[in-house]
């Protein structure tokens, strides 16, 4: 029997990359993807699943309401800029060109994830609120779309979320003290009726093998903060 995991949108890529080395590890895994938003949702409504795997805040917020066992951070991923693959080469090197980018644009794209979440912070950090008009993608889209239909000019998201999509191109990560990095974590739900399973899948996704597909997906195996 399959266990049911549900994931954002971002970690979505790296999840299918891994479900054969999971099934051969005698872990049967089925995922489910939607936007992090949606899922936090279903779980909250008590969807019959046995894993998440979401952005770390979403995850804390969902165990501090009983709903998870403890989180267990994975994955860092950064979040990337992109255009379209009929725009001029754009510099992505300093706050300088970031700046220039998003007044140029005549709209910037970005998803309901913890990247949107962030982007704003940095356009109303960077004195730039009234110069850039925002546009987001409907939950469980990627920001992306929005630049191969012409509705956005730039588009920033989780690089695994970006890369590889028809018609965009990824231009790099945010430069300097402007960069935004998401933790992605897993937790085994405390509603599972399979609780030894789900751990065990649960220590397969923070496994050496795990982080390798995730690397190549252009996520990171987490580093905790450094206490300043």
């Amino acid at each position: 029997m399959h266990l049911l995991a549900l994931t954002s949108m971002a970690v979505r890529p790296a999840l299918a990359d891994l479900a054969p080395l999971l099934h051969a590890h005698g872990a049967p895994v089925r995922f489910e993807a939607a936007g992090g938003v949606e899922t936090a949702r279903r779980i909250r409504a008590g969807a019959p699943a046995d894993l998440a795997v979401l952005a770390a805040d979403a995850l804390a917020a969902l165990h501090a309401e009983g709903l998870t066992e403890e989180p267990r951070p994975l994955w860092d991923s950064a979040t990337v800029a992109a255009v379209a693959t009929t725009a001029p080469p754009a510099a992505l090197d300093t706050v300088d060109d970031l700046r220039a980018l998003l007044t140029a644009a005549r709209a910037v794209a970005h998803s309901t994830g913890p990247s949107g979440t962030a982007l704003r912070a940095l356009v109303d950090r960077l004195g730039l609120t009234d110069r850039v008009r925002l546009v987001q993608a409907p939950p469980g889209t990627p920001a992306g779309s929005l630049l191969a239909d012409g509705r956005a000019d730039l588009a920033f998201q989780q690089h695994s979320e970006l890369a590889g999509l028809p018609g965009v191109r990824v231009l790099g990560p945010l430069p300097g003290d402007t960069a935004i990095t998401s933790t992605f974590a897993a937790a085994v739900l405390t509603g599972t009726t399979r609780p030894g399973p789900a751990r065990a899948l649960l220590d397969l996704l923070a496994s050496d093998a795990a982080h390798a597909a995730a690397l190549a997906r252009g996520m990171r195996p987490h580093t905790p903060a450094r206490p300043r």
